[in-house]
C-alpha cells in the first residue's frame, strides 16, 4: 500500500476573482489498489475561523433575535444563537470547497463521486478539522508508443448478394407470424412455456415466450446450445427438456456456474409471411422512393457495420499493447457499478452502427453473461483511450452528439429529438460523450497506423435467438412456486406433483 502525504500550503492572498478561496490543506492519500484511493484531509484552524467569520458576517445583518430589531442583535448573541446552523453551513461549504480544490490540484483523475460519511464529519471548536473519503480513480500507467502501429484491418467489398441477405433479414422484422399446423423447422417461431429447476426445485417460470428456432437460444445468464435440433419437428403440446449452465456472473449468485434443468412446452408453431415490396411498404420502411433506394440504404448500413468491426478490432489491438502494464486489479464494486453503464455504451454503439434489435439483444445477453470480464476489458480500454484523448486534446462537440443521435434514431425509427430526450432522462449523455471521444481517438490512432488487411467475416445473423429472460432468476430459488402449486391443486388434480 503506497502512502503519499502532500502538504498543500497555499499563499493566503486570495483575489476576488477566485471562485474557491485558498485553503491551507494537508492531504494524505493511500492507495489500496490501482483504482482506489483513501484520502484524509486536514483543514487548518485559520481556514475554519475564516469560514465562520464570513458566515456570521453575512448572517448578522438579517438575523432575527427576540428582543432586537432584525439585523440589530450584537454579533456575539447571533453567534451563540445560530452556532449549530452556521456550523452545519460551514461544514458543507468547507467540504465542497476542499473537494473542488483537491480536484483542481489534480492529485488523481476521479471516475466516481467521493464516498463521504457526512455524519462522521465534525467541525471542532478548537484545532483543525479532519475528514476522510474513498474515491475511485483512473489508474496510473506508462503509455506505450501508439503512433505507427501495425493494425490488422477487416476489409470487405459488399456485393449484391450481401445486400440481398440483409434485405431478407430486414423483411423478417416486418413479416406476419402465421399459425402453422406443420412441425417446427429452423427459421419458424415457437410459442413456449418455460420452466427451469435445480435439484427438483423450480427456479424460474415464464409463459408464452415467442422465440425463433435457431441454433442457440440466448438467455441473459446462459445459452442453450442446439435449440434448433431440440425444436425441429416439434408441434403443439410437445414438451422438450435440456440443461443449461449459468454463467459465473449470473444475477442469481446462489446458482452462478450451476447446471439447471430446463423444460420447454410448445404451445404453438408459427411461420413467417414476408411483406410485399410495394410502394406503401417502402414508405413505411423509411419513405424510400424505390427498392433501389432501399438497397442503397442497406449497403450504407453494411458499411457502418464494417466500420464498427474495424474500430472494435483496432481497439482490441491497442489495448493488447498494455497487457504488461494494465494488469490492474479492478475492485469488484467498481465492476458492478460500471457494468450497467458499459452495457448501455455497447448498446448505443451497436445501435448507431445499424445492427438490428435482435442482433443487439444477442450481444446484450452475451455481455450480461460475462459482465465482470467484459466490463473489466472495457474499462481498461476506456482508461487508455481517455489518456490519448487528453494528450491529443480530443473532445466531443455538439455536432458529434447530433450525428450520433441521428444514427441511433435511424436504427430505432424514432425522431432524433425523442432519442436525445430519452438519453438525457436516463443520464446517459456522459456515456454518449465517452463513445464519441473514444471513436475519435481510434480514428486518430488509425490515421497514424500501418494496416494489414484481412477478410471481414460478419457474424452469422441466423445463429442466435435472444430472449430477455434469466434462466436462473434474479435471486434465491423460488421454493414458494412449488408450495403455491400444491396449495392451489384440488385433491386428485393431475397437475399436482
Amino acid at each position: 500500500m503506497s502512502d503519499e502525504t502532500q502538504d498543500l500550503n497555499e499563499e493566503t492572498g486570495a483575489t476576488a476573482a477566485e471562485e474557491t478561496p485558498n485553503l491551507d490543506l494537508v492531504v494524505n492519500i493511500e492507495s489500496p489498489s490501482a483504482c482506489e484511493r483513501h484520502v484524509t484531509v486536514t483543514v487548518s484552524r485559520a481556514d475554519i475561523d475564516r469560514y465562520f467569520d464570513d458566515a456570521f458576517s453575512e448572517l448578522v445583518p438579517s438575523a432575527s433575535v427576540p428582543g432586537f430589531r432584525v439585523g440589530k442583535a450584537p454579533r456575539k448573541i447571533v453567534e451563540s444563537r445560530f452556532k449549530k446552523e452556521v456550523s452545519d453551513q460551514v461544514k458543507g461549504s468547507l467540504l465542497m470547497d476542499c473537494l473542488e480544490k483537491i480536484g483542481e490540484d489534480k492529485h488523481f483523475a476521479a471516475i466516481s463521486e467521493p464516498e463521504i460519511d457526512l455524519e462522521a464529519v465534525e467541525v471542532p471548536d478548537t484545532g483543525p478539522m479532519t475528514f476522510e473519503f474513498d474515491i475511485e480513480v483512473r489508474p496510473e500507467f506508462e503509455m506505450p508508443q501508439w503512433k505507427g502501429l501495425s493494425i490488422t484491418r477487416p476489409m470487405h467489398e459488399f456485393t449484391d448478394q450481401d445486400v440481398d441477405d440483409q434485405l431478407e433479414s430486414m423483411l423478417t422484422r416486418y413479416a406476419q407470424l402465421v399459425p402453422s399446423k406443420e412441425p417446427a423447422q429452423v427459421g419458424d417461431y415457437v410459442t413456449l412455456n418455460l420452466k427451469t429447476s435445480f435439484e427438483g426445485k423450480t427456479v424460474e417460470q415464464e409463459e408464452e415466450i415467442i422465440a425463433r428456432v435457431r441454433p442457440v437460444l440466448s438467455f441473459t445468464d446462459c445459452e442453450l446450445e442446439g435449440f434448433d435440433k431440440l425444436m425441429e419437428g416439434a408441434k403443439a403440446d410437445d414438451k422438450k427438456t435440456a440443461q443449461v449452465t449459468l454463467s459465473a456472473d449470473a444475477p442469481n449468485e446462489e446458482l452462478a456456474g450451476k447446471t439447471l434443468d430446463i423444460e420447454l412446452e410448445v404451445l404453438e408453431v408459427k411461420t413467417l409471411k414476408l411483406p410485399e415490396m410495394d410502394e406503401d411498404f417502402l414508405q413505411e420502411l423509411g419513405n424510400f422512393e424505390s427498392e433501389e433506394a432501399l438497397r442503397d440504404a442497406i449497403r450504407q448500413n453494411l458499411e457502418r457495420q464494417l466500420e464498427y468491426s474495424q474500430q472494435k478490432k483496432a481497439r482490441e489491438q491497442i489495448t493488447a499493447l498494455l497487457v504488461e502494464s494494465a494488469d490492474w486489479d479492478l475492485p469488484p464494486g467498481l465492476l458492478k457499478r460500471q457494468s450497467a453503464r458499459e452495457l448501455e455504451r455497447a448498446i448505443m454503439e451497436l445501435r448507431r452502427s445499424g445492427f438490428s434489435e435482435s442482433e443487439i439483444r444477442a450481444r446484450e445477453n452475451q455481455l450480461r453473461q460475462n459482465s465482470n470480464a467484459s466490463t473489466a476489458t472495457a474499462l481498461k480500454e476506456h482508461f487508455i483511450l481517455e489518456r490519448i484523448a487528453e494528450d491529443e486534446e480530443i473532445e466531443a462537440e455538439e455536432g458529434d452528439y447530433n450525428q450520433e443521435i441521428f444514427l441511433m434514431a435511424m436504427q430505432s425509427g424514432e425522431s432524433p429529438r425523442r432519442v436525445r430526450a430519452q438519453l438525457e432522462k436516463r443520464g446517459l449523455m456522459d456515456v454518449l460523450r465517452n463513445q464519441i471521444v473514444e471513436r475519435k481517438v481510434l480514428a486518430v490512432v488509425q490515421e497514424n497506423a500501418e494496416f494489414q488487411d484481412e477478410p471481414y467475416e460478419p457474424q452469422s445473423r441466423d445463429t442466435v435467438e435472444a430472449i430477455n429472460v434469466a434462466a436462473g432468476g434474479a435471486g434465491e430459488i423460488h421454493e414458494a412456486v412449488e408450495a403455491k402449486k400444491e396449495a392451489e391443486a384440488e385433491p386428485g388434480d393431475d397437475t399436482k406433483e
